[in-house]
């Protein structure tokens, strides 16, 4: 395994000097911190390579009250959306690396094990709400989950009141294709569509080849009585196609248009009443109530019925693959900056109000980031998705665990990717996407393995 990483990390050097540049994505304009020596500082410095861009904006406002709070420089420089694994690769070859990190799950732990400091006896482990949240190897701790999230459909109540059924008409596969096939025969009159646009662009396609992927593997898991398996046989690619389909039949653009729609053009017909389903989780929230374009009686979440198990008893899809990691080869000060940033986050007040809180939680008085968090610290939710998560739960229903953390390799998502838009467009048929899941699952693990 430290063979396979060093070759990466050595390709991505190679890369980045090739291209002339290796700076990642960040929409919030911070500088690359390659240029700085942040050991210098007296107590050291933290730099945080961010893995949701949507909130970048409460992450860097964060940054910087930390920073007038103690005099200990914090960076956080946020990957584009969906190049999280080559920008770490690349980020870890350089002269000053990320000190904060995200992982992925225990698939990318794999990976990245051997630069994850041992958090064993430290302040933010002590605070940690369950042993469950913490990825281990043998006696050590090596990364924690730092948000809980849910995703499913999220719904205008008001449009779909207007196209005549409410939430509650939806609690299968055939409830909700029949909907969407109701609304789609009468969109002319209705003036919007049943789903928002499944863009298959970078920056919206991990919501179909991992979010939606989740649903088969989840259930054959299920059957199977496993949490993994390295020869995934693909049993419900039937009902994967199903729902597929009727994303992108009942949408606000053609099939074949997908490749080049983003995820925000997904959002933003949304936000313009444009359609009445938009597949996405609760990171969403803020974005959706932010400057009050929509309240909570506006919305709702339901789950990604796909027609497989006891739907009228499926929750929402509820889990996390956001693990902090401190990078074990960062110098002793920085990882102990890192460790004071990482406690001071999930303990202040200024902390857990800007992650759990909804509007004006952050003290700029914009709206927080609304994650529940696994710490002892962690404030009620605030946002209504993951309300409604503890509501489904409360009533007896079962959520969908987060298998795609098992998905072998990003490799695979971008040939599952390429495969479902290929499919769309007409240029492909749905035999190369059943080959891209299961042929490249045994593939990508064999080489995961060797």
């Amino acid at each position: 395994m430290k063979k396979f990483l060093a070759l990466g990390l050595t390709a991505a050097l190679s890369l980045s000097l090739l291209a002339g540049c290796g700076t990642p994505s960040d929409p919030s304009g911070s500088s690359d911190p390659g240029g700085s020596d942040p050991g210098t500082a007296a107590n050291g410095s933290v730099y945080y390579l961010n893995f949701k861009p949507e909130q970048d904006a409460q992450w860097q406002e964060l940054a910087q009250i930390y920073t007038e709070e103690t005099g200990v420089p914090v960076t956080v420089v946020t990957a584009a959306s969906n190049t999280y694994e080559q920008t770490l690769t690349s980020e870890m070859a350089k002269d000053v690396p990320p000190t904060l990190f995200h992982i992925n799950g225990l698939n990318g732990l794999l990976n990245w094990k051997d630069f994850c400091y041992d958090l064993t006896g430290s302040d933010i482990l002590g605070e940690l709400s369950s042993d469950s949240y913490a990825l281990t190897e043998g006696d050590a701790t090596l990364a924690v989950a730092m948000a809980v999230e849910s995703y499913g459909l999220i719904v205008n109540k008001t449009l779909l009141a207007e196209a005549g059924y409410t939430v509650e008409d939806i609690q299968s596969f055939d409830d909700l294709k029949a909907v969407a096939e109701d609304i789609t025969a009468r969109s002319g009159e209705l003036g919007f569509a049943a789903f928002s646009s499944a863009g298959m662009d970078s920056s919206s396609d991990w919501r179909f080849q991992t979010h939606l992927a989740n649903l088969p593997i989840y259930f054959e898991y299920e059957d199977k009585g496993v949490t993994s398996t390295d020869a995934i046989e693909g049993t419900y690619l039937d009902n994967y196609k199903a729902i597929f389909d009727l994303y992108i039949n009942n949408a606000t653009c053609e099939p074949a248009v997908l490749s080049s729609m983003t995820g925000d053009d997904s959002r933003n017909e949304f936000l313009a009443g444009e359609a009445v389903f938009f597949q996405n989780g609760s990171w969403e929230y803020a974005n959706l109530v932010g400057d009050g374009l929509f309240t909570d009686n506006d919305l709702a979440m339901i789950p990604i019925y796909i027609g497989v198990g006891d739907e009228a008893n499926q929750g929402l899809c509820t889990g996390t693959e956001n693990y902090w990691a401190v990078n074990a080869s960062a110098d002793p000060e920085d990882i102990q900056a890192t460790l004071d940033f990482m406690y001071w986050c999930v303990t202040s007040e200024t902390g857990t109000n800007a992650m759990c809180g909804g509007e004006g939680a952050m003290p700029s008085g914009g709206t927080g980031m609304g994650f529940v968090i696994p710490f002892n610290g962690g404030l009620e939710p605030t946002n209504l998705f993951m309300k409604q998560n503890d509501e489904y739960t409360a009533a007896g229903k079962t959520p969908v665990r987060w298998d795609f953390t098992t998905i072998p390799s990003q490799t695979w998502k971008n040939d599952l990717s390429s495969a479902l838009t290929a499919y769309a467009a007409g240029t492909g048929d749905w035999d190369g996407v059943v080959s891209a899941f299961v042929d490249n699952w045994a593939s990508e693990y064999a080489m995961l393995g060797a």
